[in-house]
């Protein structure tokens, strides 16, 4: 037995640390964890920025309307700010985004993050409800909760721009999962902070909610610091093609970069990029593509109407005003909601690997708004919690296969001004929201609200089940087809030389 040992096989003992070795990997790989561990510096970098970013929106949600109340400020006022901030944003994101490939998008955001930080230092001086308003619409200060003004449009063309469609979901699901982990970490600081500030420093409230618009303004120079360290490959490919006519050195620059933004077999950059003018306020969507643009314009306003309706900052405040809930446990209760939420985008690109990005995103979103139209209905702090837990434990999930599905039907030189475009739609729809809100407040009819924000959303789903389930796959055969075409464009003049 121990000869059999001993001459036998020394590869025997190897067999169980190989299998380990390949199920942990399977783990990490279903995860993310692989795609995003070899995914460039930029798109890491990216996701910090979102965090970070996501982190100030979590704060000044909490305090929002708090704040523009505790100034005297009526709810139809305060619903009437809430819009047009939007309203505002819907301006400044639609031209910063049609722009930014030909300003250069790593100047575009790091405009964004001062703009930020102006916000804040004007909120944190000023108690003027004009005043506020200007800079709210002017720089960025987001009513909801949810992303705005030009970033998450930029930067979900970088990362489609740096990363191969087969990684594409689990890069979008840890982006993802960045926003919403920096929204309960917000949210959390915020509560905790207010309670320090208020019950052991013993400053008053509005003091205290100036407080936090300077910790705000603070976040936005963190985020500028974070921007100034991407590289020049998360320009559009017009900018580094000037960039490589100084420099002829293309091999360090990738493959995927290379092509992205010409048309044709020689590689001749594509006319888009040439566009002057008042043509160049329209983003160039072409004929094959436009019908499938404008359904999702209609279904993603459908959406965001839904949102509108329900931000978070009226979501915190109903519970604050029916339940009577304390700053701080406040802030715990929607950090747990928002982790809930950040750890669903995972499940949900390991079940899009699955069922594909459509089904995955109505399948999973559909339910969640049932629960969330059920949130005001309860008289009892504890059932309408569940409702709330429910809702955030399957509401996220849509986020990184739509981001996915998005980047497979969008041509790569198309992708930034379609994606704005698809944003400012979003903002504009979720603008009218907290009017009706402020309204329905005012009427004593807050369940209203969330009956209302529920059934829009499930629309959304519906539609999306609808009209693209069956074009899926075509549009994914589509995506493959120009990605072969790329690779033989970088392929010929290598083979040439």
């Amino acid at each position: 037995m121990s000869g059999r040992i001993d001459d036998g096989s020394p590869a025997a003992p190897t067999l169980a640390p190989i299998k380990k070795r390949s199920i942990t990997k399977g783990v990490l790989s279903e995860l993310g964890l692989i795609s995003l561990w070899e995914s460039p510096r930029d798109v890491k970098l990216l996701c910090g920025q979102r965090f970070v970013r996501m982190l100030g929106y979590g704060m000044s949600t909490l305090i929002l309307v708090a704040y523009l109340d505790a100034l005297g400020n009526r709810k139809t006022e305060i619903g009437l700010f809430m819009s047009l901030t939007l309203a505002g944003d819907v301006c400044i994101s639609f031209f910063l985004t049609l722009f930014a490939d030909a300003l250069g998008r790593k100047a575009t955001l790091a405009l964004g993050a001062l703009l930020m930080t102006g916000s804040g230092v004007v909120f944190a001086l000023s108690s003027s409800y004009w005043v506020l308003l200007v800079a709210a619409i002017v720089g960025v200060i987001s009513p909801n909760g949810n992303e705005i003004g030009p970033f998450r449009a930029i930067e979900e063309s970088i990362v489609a721009h740096l990363t191969v469609p087969e990684n594409r979901g689990d890069i979008y699901a840890w982006y993802g999962l960045a926003g919403v982990a920096g929204i309960a970490f917000g949210i959390m600081i915020c509560g905790w902070v207010l309670q320090f500030l208020t019950e052991v420093l013993h400053w008053n409230l509005l003091s205290s909610y100036r407080g936090i618009f300077v910790i705000y303004a603070i976040i936005g120079l963190i985020k500028l610091c974070l921007t100034i360290f991407l590289s020049h490959s998360v320009e559009a490919e017009k900018k580094l093609q000037k960039m490589r006519q100084t420099s002829r050195q293309g091999d360090e620059i990738a493959p995927l970069l290379a092509s992205e933004g010409t048309n044709n077999r020689q590689g001749v950059p594509a006319k888009t990029g040439y566009k002057r003018g008042l043509r160049k306020l329209l983003p160039d969507i072409r004929r094959d593509s436009a019908t499938v643009v404008i359904t999702l314009c209609f279904l993603f306003g459908l959406d965001a109407l839904g949102t509108g309706v329900n931000p978070l900052s009226w979501v915190t405040y109903y519970f604050q005003w029916r339940f009577g809930i304390e700053k701080g446990d406040l802030g715990s209760i929607f950090f747990v909601t928002q982790i809930i939420s950040a750890m669903s985008m995972i499940v949900a690109s390991s079940i899009a690997k699955r069922l594909g990005n459509v089904k995955t995103m109505a399948l999973t979103h559909l339910p969640s708004q049932i629960f969330r139209a059920l949130i005001g209905v309860p008289t009892n702090v504890h059932i309408a919690l569940l409702f709330l837990v429910l809702n955030a434990s399957m509401a996220s999930m849509d986020t990184a296969p739509r981001s996915a599905f998005l980047a497979t039907i969008i041509l790569p030189e198309e992708r930034t001004a379609i994606m704005g475009t698809l944003n400012v739609v979003k903002t504009t729809a979720s603008s009218l929201g907290p009017i009706v809100t402020g309204v329905l407040v005012d009427h004593n009819l807050y369940w209203v609200s969330f009956l209302l924000g529920g059934s829009l959303k499930g629309l959304y789903d519906i539609g999306i089940l609808i009209f693209f389930t069956h074009k899926e796959k075509e549009l994914e055969r589509r995506e493959r087809e120009r990605i072969r075409e790329r690779e033989e464009h970088t392929d010929s003049p290598r083979d040439a030389s």
